[in-house]
């Protein structure tokens, strides 16, 4: 998947959610997206849920995985989380079904999520005598969108901040990789063992995964430091960075706290807009071969 790269980065070429409906679908089947960066506090699980609401909202079946033990992707979806609650931990451990644990989003037609409880915090050491420990994740979503009537055309996995066995399973289930990367001083920092993990991924695992997207985020206009985080990273990254970036706001940052995305909480402030428009532009490029 192809984006094409900006010379300049604006908080001004955001639509409207519901632009999003005129943008065609380019892939066929399943598209099958992690996000993850394991530096925390760059705006991964706030993108995960704001992206996958902002796609549902353009019409599409979108099914959020949430595998990070803290549960925010759940709870940004209004989703019940708390401990005995049937979870992605289930699924990974006691082996039962995903379509057993999924549940719709109340605010947003066509978005499902998987979530994660407080129980999924041991998982990383339950997993490790588990045959094909890697794999648990994918062949359990490998079934789930074969036994659906209708055809989820996304999928987006939110990951945990570490490179952990979660996080490995999200990678083997996934086809592409979206790292969100902050527009702050050390935005680059870490991204290298990031990029080896997922390079060892390729090779003994997944030779189908790809990074695929860039996304800037927490980006503020009015400091140089921000235009110069955006250079950088577009001259690391290329084409695979979106031309939108998500800017810093008090929207995206109340919403989970009432148990919504931005695009629900406030659909016309300036995130809502950042994301829909980002979700726009990822709808028109192609995924990867």
């Amino acid at each position: 998947m192809k984006a094409t790269a900006s010379p300049s980065v604006s908080q001004e070429t955001a639509v409207a959610p519901t632009a999003a409906t005129t943008q065609p679908r380019p892939w066929q089947g399943t598209r099958v997206i992690t996000v993850s960066n394991q530096k925390g506090g760059v705006g991964k699980t706030t993108t995960a849920v704001n992206l996958a609401a902002a796609m549902a909202t353009s019409g599409l079946r979108v099914l959020v995985i949430d595998m990070d033990p803290q549960g925010n992707a759940s709870t940004a979806l209004s989703i019940p989380h708390t401990s005995g609650t049937a979870g992605i931990y289930d699924v990974l451990i006691d082996g039962i079904p995903l379509a057993d644990v999924v549940q719709d989003c109340p605010q947003v037609p066509g978005l499902s999520c998987a979530p994660a409880t407080i129980d999924l915090a041991g998982a990383e050491i339950e997993l490790v005598p588990l045959v094909a420990r890697e794999n648990r994740l994918r062949r359990a979503l490998t079934t789930y969108l074969e036994d659906q009537a209708e055809v989820v055309d996304l999928v987006v996995i939110d990951c945990p901040p570490s490179l952990g066995l979660l996080t490995v399973n999200a990678f083997v289930a996934a086809r592409e990789v979206l790292i969100p990367i902050q527009c702050e001083y050390y935005a680059l920092e870490g991204l290298s063992q990031l990029l080896k993990n997922v390079e060892l991924i390729q090779q003994h695992l997944n030779s189908d995964l790809e990074v695929s997207t860039i996304l800037l985020t927490m980006f503020d206009g009015r400091t140089r430091l921000a235009a110069d985080v955006a250079e950088q990273v577009r001259e690391h990254f290329g084409e695979r960075v979106l031309r939108t970036a998500i800017p810093r706001s008090v929207r995206i940052s109340e919403a989970p706290s009432h148990g919504e995305t931005v695009i629900t909480y406030d659909p016309t402030s300036t995130g809502a807009l950042s994301y829909a428009d980002a979700a726009a532009e990822m709808r028109t490029m192609k995924e990867p071969a």
